[in-house]
């Protein structure tokens, strides 16, 4: 948790032109980067170049409020330095041996419409558990994020025993279901 606190606080820092955080990112990042690219017939200025074309990429991306990151940002950064280096071999015809590494990254452009379409659900589903109510939501909340049993959820919420417990669970489940393909078959 505290990591994805930190990656938030380094997004954020970048976003608003906090040299600390570009630093950090810079340190943390480039020597991987680096490596990368003079492995695969590259050159320091190469990687310096690339770097650069990657940490604007990321900067355009995190002033925008839409956007989430579902990866680390050593990820993110990695996966588009891979692709802007694959690119400029193809250009200058340097392509003729197999990259190191390839096959152990994730494709930035694909997954990132997938995550952008799961972040738009997630950001349904809260929509959804904000206008849930009360007991719902906090019944949800305490039996699938907080993992608490069913027999202290009785005892918390009132309930005789722990199937009332599940009976009225199930029954919030069946409302939140509602609200949210209510907000998803709008949005399409």
């Amino acid at each position: 948790m505290k990591s994805e606190v930190n990656e938030q606080a380094l997004l954020k820092g970048l976003a608003e032109n906090d040299t600390k955080a570009i630093k950090i990112i810079y340190k943390d990042n480039f020597n991987t980067i680096l490596s990368f690219i003079i492995n695969n017939n590259g050159s320091y200025d190469d990687a310096r170049d690339i770097f650069q074309e990657a940490i604007i990429t990321l900067y355009e991306k995190a002033q925008s409020e839409s956007f989430a990151l579902t990866c680390k940002i050593n990820t993110y950064i990695y996966s588009i330095c891979r692709r802007l280096w694959l690119k400029r071999l193809h250009q200058v015809d340097k392509f003729n041996k197999p990259i190191n590494g390839f096959e152990d990254t994730i494709q930035v452009e694909e997954d990132m419409e997938i995550h952008e379409k799961r972040n738009m659900d997630f950001a349904m589903m809260e929509r959804a558990m904000n206008s849930l109510g009360e007991p719902c939501r906090s019944l949800i909340e305490s039996f699938y994020i907080k993992k608490i049993s069913m027999q202290t959820l009785a005892k918390q919420f009132g309930y005789t025993n722990a199937d009332n417990a599940k009976t009225q669970k199930y029954k919030c489940l069946i409302r939140l279901k509602k609200l949210f393909f209510a907000q998803y078959n709008i949005g399409e």
